[in-house]
């Protein structure tokens, strides 16, 4: 109960060298490819689920926002599969760093929002200031929006970082409860590895709606520019 609560979270090394790279990379792995006509299960399973989120993700956006189609799929499966990963016991969580999810949420902001000042240069400044707005105001609201333009990285990325790193504490302080109660009441400690229980698999969910609301938003920002 002594350990440091955030120690989980600091990066991994290896003889000193960060394997941070490597532990990215690994969720690949997980995700098996086959060229054959009849797939196995588990591609099968794999194919159906891209789909249904094309489907559901895509179906809003233009023929230029649906060129964005692949990249979004990429980072779903990737945000989903690297919490998935933190999961596991003795292992790394990269979504937990709040400088890895500001390096995501920035370049596909900045992307969303450059590409509709190019091809929607009046609709993207129409933004900045609602029609009708009372003259005195015009500059209070122009400040307004363009800085809750510039927070919406900010806030992806805080979004993420901070449910992600709630569950994991919760999952600590609650297993460490549950190893101390053990040896003082066998009863309470069982009621306690319960709670512990239904926590990993509303974590396990969680894992899984965070990568969609990410995506999702980044698909709605990419919606309102193109």
């Amino acid at each position: 109960m002594n350990e440091n609560l955030f120690a989980s979270f600091s990066t991994p090394t290896l003889m000193g060298i960060p394997i941070v790279i490597a532990i990215i990379m690994l969720p690949t792995i997980m995700f098996s490819h086959s060229n054959r006509i009849y797939n196995n299960r588990l591609v099968v399973f794999q194919q159906w689920i891209v789909q249904m989120i094309i489907k559901q993700m895509m179906s809003i956006h233009s023929q230029k926002g649906r060129s964005w189609t692949l990249l979004l799929i990429s980072l779903i499966i990737f945000i989903g599969s690297t919490n998935l990963l933190g999961l596991l016991p003795h292992t790394f969580t990269p979504t937990t760093q709040l400088s890895m999810n500001l390096g995501m949420a920035i370049p596909l902001w900045a992307g969303a929002v450059i590409l509709g000042f190019r091809n929607k240069t009046k609709s993207a400044l129409a933004h900045f200031l609602p029609q009708g707005t009372p003259i005195p105001l015009i500059p209070m609201l122009i400040i307004i929006e363009t800085i809750s333009l510039f927070i919406q990285p900010m806030a992806l990325a805080v979004r993420l970082t901070a449910n992600i790193t709630a569950g994991h504490l919760l999952i600590h302080l609650i297993g460490g409860a549950t190893l101390a109660l053990l040896s003082i009441n066998i009863p309470t400690a069982l009621i306690t590895f319960l709670i512990l229980t239904l926590l990993t698999i509303l974590e396990f969910a969680v894992a899984l709606i965070q990568a969609y609301v990410f995506t999702l938003l980044v698909s709605l920002y990419l919606h309102d520019n193109t």
